[in-house]
């Protein structure tokens, strides 16, 4: 019998890619085949050459459809199936090739916020909720809102074969994170990518919709950021590594900060857990720091740090691609 095939893929929209996906009906027995799609209404081609090709890099079962049906995450190529401009993992791909005998684990912290009838989900209509203090981790019905979306995207991630690792509710209210990793830097934005198709697509059941707005409300709010937890083997068995790997990101600060999303100095204020964009640091659990080292990897010596940095909106593959450049290339030198 045919399956279904729901062809994702990410945009050529600016400063923010967006996600785009449509279903192909595929011959049983057969594997999900490259296809197209119409690129000058996504801003990857114009109308009068407007095909782009799409090539799968990463099937999943579908855990919304069930049965045979299956995610696929593809690349973005021209027809002449080279890299279309707007993909971006491609660089990724290549940089974790030159660098996988530094063996560079990631984890990532995706923060996004809730909205529903156009306001932060929770939000009263007209007004403001209590101050920040009892949502981060909360429960009850006075503190907690899209719990139902958030149970049904974690059970959802799980059943695709995402790793999944944790989620929880953010310090701002209708704010929730998921966690993705331990992976290598291109499967964890593989997974990144999938996770947030997931989110934005369960939430529609609900008649919600799932933000990365680094600053989704301004004033005394937190803002969403993307927490990228990042280790080499030479990290996992020396502390001399994590100082050096801090001292790297330091050196190439402002090349991160313009590639870890659009507005983030809206968000990297220095308050609300954030060091200013504008300033590098780095310090044993010290949240206040752009890199955060967790205090039991300065007590045993090894593990890994926490670029505190990137923006709810980031781009993994951009995010994990500059990470491994930077840390790894000074390793080397």
């Amino acid at each position: 019998m045919p399956y279904r095939a729901e062809y994702i893929w990410i945009d050529g929209l600016t400063p923010t890619s967006k996600l785009r996906s449509k279903t192909k009906i595929v011959p049983d027995g057969q594997e999900p085949p490259i296809w197209g799609f119409d690129g000058s209404s996504t801003e990857q081609a114009p109308g009068d050459s407007s095909d782009c090709v799409l090539k799968p890099v990463l099937t999943v079962p579908d855990p919304i459809r069930g049965g045979d049906d299956v995610l696929v995450l593809n690349e973005v190529l021209n027809v002449d199936m080279t890299p279309h401009p707007s993909n971006t993992r491609a660089q990724a791909v290549a940089t974790a090739e030159r660098y996988a005998e530094h063996e560079a684990w990631f984890g990532i912290e995706q923060e996004y916020t809730f909205f529903k009838d156009g306001r932060p989900h929770g939000w009263p209509i007209g007004g403001f909720p209590a101050p920040q203090g009892g949502y981060y981790c909360g429960v009850g019905a006075d503190e907690i809102w899209g719990r139902d979306v958030v149970e049904a995207h974690t059970e959802a991630c799980m059943k695709a074969g995402l790793e999944i690792s944790g989620t929880n509710a953010e310090v701002m209210i209708g704010q929730w994170e998921f966690q993705i990793g331990p992976l290598d830097g291109v499967a964890v934005a593989d997974q990144i990518w999938l996770a947030r198709w997931l989110l934005y697509r369960l939430a529609e059941e609900y008649d919600i919709s799932a933000h990365l707005n680094p600053k989704p409300v301004e004033g005394d709010w937190n803002g969403a950021g993307a927490h990228t937890n990042f280790s080499t083997k030479e990290m996992r068995e020396n502390y001399d590594a994590i100082i050096a790997a801090c001292e790297a990101l330091g050196k190439k600060a402002d090349l991160h900060i313009e590639n870890y999303g659009a507005g983030i100095e809206r968000r990297l204020t220095g308050l609300h857990e954030t060091a200013p964009w504008t300033e590098y640091s780095y310090g044993v659990s010290d949240r206040g720091a752009s890199v955060r080292i967790p205090w039991q990897v300065a007590k045993e010596g090894k593990g890994y740090i926490e670029d505190r940095r990137p923006n709810a909106n980031m781009d993994p593959y951009v995010v994990t691609h500059l990470i491994t450049d930077t840390v790894c290339s000074a390793l080397e030198a």
